[in-house]
């Protein structure tokens, strides 16, 4: 836990996990100012937890900070807390293959206040959680995706590129209506309904025939994920080409249709890869990707990262 409190920040501490007193007149309470991050630590042959690239979600969360108005934390006071907390609950790591330590940081806006208006005051914090290997049963499943122009994750000018409390609870109903038509989540257009942006809550992309991976261009609606930034640096040594674009939700249809595009899915730090094998729209048409079953490629992109 740090406080930021008088212009700076202060008595940065570690403690046990437990309830955090707020004023009921706590901005975060009332206009939403909330960030969050997740990423994960692993623990490797020496014995070592090791956090994976810390330093680009500490850098994301001053992102997203300046986004929604709120004070900006110092990446390195940032890193030094989670390495420390982790020091401390190393022994919680599990050590089954695939397993880890999710970390969770996250920042609210505390000053007592009720005018709209950005907080002086706020805490910094994170808590960690064991976590399990995300497919307990194998990598052996796909997923399908609601293809809609009912329902928007972001907009552009808005807070789409930021990881804010509100961008989740705006994916939540359509989140629900995707599952009543059998989708794992919605495959989010931007507000015209004529370009691809999120999966849910992951980065969307699609595998073409001469092994291209192809991820929609970041932009103001977009949350850059760190997996996504990843795959893009990883991917040319895997003996694939990437490209980033504005990807027409028409065209993309289209090509699934021709066999151009033969793998798709969605990059996140959950599930790091998540396939898709079939798309499904309002009206209840189904499309399917490839032969509906997870790509050879989507499988060694995977295990690689």
């Amino acid at each position: 836990l740090v406080n930021f409190k008088d212009g700076q920040w202060v008595n940065p501490r570690i403690v046990p996990y437990g309830p955090i007193e707020l004023m009921p007149g706590a901005i975060c309470l009332h206009y939403g100012q909330t960030i969050f991050e997740g990423a994960k630590a692993f623990m490797h042959d020496d014995g070592e937890l090791y956090a994976f690239r810390i330093d680009k979600n500490a850098e994301r969360m001053n992102v997203s900070a300046d986004l929604i108005c709120m004070e900006q934390i110092p990446v390195e006071l940032q890193v030094e807390g989670i390495m420390r907390l982790l020091d401390v609950d190393r022994k919680w790591c599990p050590t089954m293959p695939e397993s880890s330590m999710y970390i969770r940081p996250f920042m609210f806006a505390t000053e007592d206040a009720l005018g709209v208006r950005p907080s002086s005051e706020y805490i910094y914090c994170c808590i960690l959680s064991p976590s399990g290997p995300y497919y307990a049963g194998g990598f052996n499943h796909g997923v399908r995706l609601l293809i809609t122009d009912k329902y928007h994750r972001a907009v552009t000018g808005g807070t789409g590129a930021s990881k804010t409390a509100g961008n989740y609870t705006a994916s939540m109903r359509p989140g629900l209506i995707a599952k009543k038509c059998g989708a794992s989540q919605v495959l989010y257009l931007d507000a015209s309904n004529t370009y691809i942006e999120e999966a849910g809550a992951m980065n969307h992309f699609h595998i073409t025939k001469d092994k291209t991976v192809v991820i929609p261009e970041f932009n103001d609606s977009i949350l850059r994920s760190i997996t996504s930034v990843s795959m893009i640096e990883l991917l040319p040594s895997l003996g694939f080409k990437v490209r980033q674009e504005r990807i027409n939700i028409n065209d993309f249809v289209a090509q699934i249709k021709s066999g151009d595009i033969i793998e798709a899915g969605g990059f996140g730090t959950a599930a790091v890869v998540s396939p898709v094998n079939e798309y499904i729209f309002d009206d209840g048409t189904i499309i399917k990707v490839g032969d509906g079953k997870i790509g050879e490629n989507t499988r060694k992109i995977y295990e690689a990262y």
